[in-house]
């Protein structure tokens, strides 16, 4: 599919505007009255949509052709993609019968027989080839319901949603200053304007609202006070110290952090497993193809 996009996209910068759609049928009727081109003819798929010549299109063909060039337009610019029967005769007419004719007239000359020309499109060859035997490979490969179950088993608690908290903090330089605000704190002082006359973190000025955070952004300190499982919504942490200085923080919200049962995550397990199936059957291919081969390196030629 990748050479496919290749070509598409070549083709298409260089031959739009070239060619107004008013010249085709007349480039097409002049064609006709030459010799038919001799050359190896693809066989079109699907409907004969229109007919170059020798050469006869296919409405499958087509579609995987205004497919493949749908899929690489921006998702912020959905005017350009091709979507109606007006746009695809446009698109029949403008990119791949003008594709055709060009072809054809590489062809009279003689191009084919180019010997870069030669060696690209074996390389091509060979590359489509390795594609589709991996294809071939892969399509044979199937996971079990229960190496799924036991997958999900396992990794359960890795397949929870990411857990955000809603905290606050307050950090200062001393202990001592942490255990006096600490106390005003159990009296039942305000967390927030506490932080904001006495946190030195930039933080103070919202009152030490960090929003909600993950696991993993601050430092492996603050996340063992901050994810806590004894820490309840509206409490306060135990004081720390962390490269910042002498902390508290309460927690003033949860979300996140459900476990999603097997039935919404059993597509997605069976697509990575099969994805890791295929991987390991193509390496043990390559390990025998390898040990069955005679293989020589000529490091020293590498400049």
């Amino acid at each position: 599919m990748s050479f496919k996009y290749i070509n598409l996209v070549i083709l298409f910068l260089f031959f739009g505007g070239i060619l107004g759609c008013d010249k085709i049928n007349a480039a097409a009727s002049r064609k006709a009255e030459v010799k038919a081109v001799s050359a190896t003819v693809i066989q079109p798929k699907g409907a004969v949509i229109a007919r170059v010549n020798n050469i006869a299109i296919g409405l499958d063909d087509l579609n995987q052709e205004i497919e493949i060039y749908n899929a690489n337009i921006p998702a912020d610019k959905p005017e350009l993609k091709i979507t109606t029967k007006e746009q695809k005769v446009n698109y029949l007419k403008n990119e791949v019968i003008r594709r055709t004719l060009i072809y054809q007239n590489a062809l009279d000359k003689g191009l084919d027989r180019n010997d870069d020309v030669r060696q690209a499109v074996e390389k091509t060859k060979r590359d489509l080839l390795v594609l589709q035997d991996i294809k071939e490979i892969a399509k044979n490969i199937d996971v079990s319901s229960k190496e799924i179950e036991d997958y999900y088993n396992t990794y359960k608690e890795q397949l929870k949603e990411p857990e955000e908290r809603q905290i606050r903090e307050i950090v200062v330089n001393s202990e001592q200053d942490a255990k006096d605000l600490y106390i005003q704190l159990l009296q039942g002082a305000d967390f927030a304007t506490l932080a904001k006359s006495n946190s030195k973190a930039s933080s103070a000025k919202d009152g030490g609202n960090l929003g909600f955070i993950k696991k993993g952004i601050r430092s492996a300190q603050f996340d063992s006070a901050a994810f806590a499982d004894s820490l309840e919504v509206s409490k306060i942490s135990n004081i720390f110290k962390t490269s910042e200085g002498y902390s508290i923080i309460i927690l003033e919200a949860k979300r996140g952090g459900k476990q999603k049962p097997l039935s919404e995550m059993w597509e997605d397990i069976k697509r990575g497993l099969t994805f890791l199936k295929q991987q390991q059957t193509v390496e043990e291919l390559l390990g025998k193809l390898s040990r069955d081969a005679k293989i020589e390196v000529y490091e020293g030629e590498i400049k």
